[in-house]
């Protein structure tokens, strides 16, 4: 064991999903080893948590790039000193908070982000907590029957339905990307395989996907309601409770996230870094 990582602590927050990582300074140059040992955690636990880290945006950004490449959303403006970080910004009028219901990061891009990596710089006085399920728990849990049916199939996932929904992860009234594609679409495997673990989860996402390829929307309605019931049952998922300075970094490949949004009246301000990913499969 390396010495940057001799006292960390690793607690489970639930069954199937996430764990608390404590001991740890995640500020400076973390050797190979201790980078190593991180990514073998959140591999096993899909979310892991951090607390009091003291990380301004470039370091903050630095530390994303340990674990991978650092991408640009599509539709916002990073910040001036670090592009690809990205303020993700309920202000005290606003009632809509960003991405709020349960999705994967832009599952509508050809190659959606391998991880997404948050910390929280202001939060409210109570509430503004985030969910997260395990597609891998819920896939499992499913029958033989059910496995082999979703197998073959095939997603449509698209920017425009987070239009409808009025819950687009942006704020485009006032930092958006001047370069970017008024919709985005893409198919994917239902039920995808994950490069690193080889294991199965489902990955579809109510903020995204459409229908099954080949299908109408009215068509893959009810087995998509289903699928979206299913995979956020309390027994696949968990829920962090945010301080300044936490740090959530989440397997984008095979986890759901839901932002709460039960903190009207109050500021909550965090900075979000996604890494590159690979073509689902």
């Amino acid at each position: 064991m390396d010495g940057a990582t001799q006292g960390l602590t690793v607690r489970r927050l639930s069954g199937a999903i996430g764990a608390e990582l404590r001991g740890i300074d995640l500020s400076g140059d973390l050797p190979p080893e201790s980078i190593a040992r991180l990514r073998q955690i959140w591999l096993e636990h899909g979310v892991i948590f951090f607390r009091d880290q003291a990380l301004p945006p470039r370091e903050f950004l630095g530390l994303a790039r340990r674990f991978g490449e650092p991408v640009e959303y599509p539709f916002v403006q990073g910040l001036p000193e670090a592009p690809e970080v990205i303020p993700v910004v309920k202000l005290e009028h606003e009632t809509l908070n960003f991405g709020g219901l349960w999705h994967s990061d832009t599952a509508y891009l050809e190659a959606p982000p391998m991880a997404t990596m948050l910390i929280a710089r202001e939060v409210p006085p109570y509430g503004g907590d985030t969910l997260f399920a395990s597609g891998t728990a819920a896939y499992a849990a499913l029958s033989e029957g059910m496995q082999r049916l979703l197998a073959p199939l095939r997603a449509v996932n698209s920017s425009a339905k987070a239009d409808v929904t009025r819950t687009r992860e942006d704020r485009l009234k006032d930092n958006a990307r001047q370069d970017a594609r008024k919709l985005y679409e893409a198919e994917h495997p239902v039920v995808r395989t994950h490069p690193e673990t080889g294991r199965k989860a489902l990955y579809v996402n109510t903020g995204h996907t459409t229908r099954f390829a080949g299908m109408t929307e009215a068509e893959s309605a009810g087995l998509l309601a289903f699928l979206y019931e299913h995979q956020t049952r309390p027994e696949f998922t968990c829920r962090f409770s945010w301080e300044p300075g936490s740090i959530a970094f989440w397997d984008n490949r095979c986890c759901l996230h839901n932002p709460v949004n039960d903190y009207h009246g109050f500021r909550r301000v965090m900075h979000r870094v996604t890494l590159a990913g690979d073509r689902p499969a």
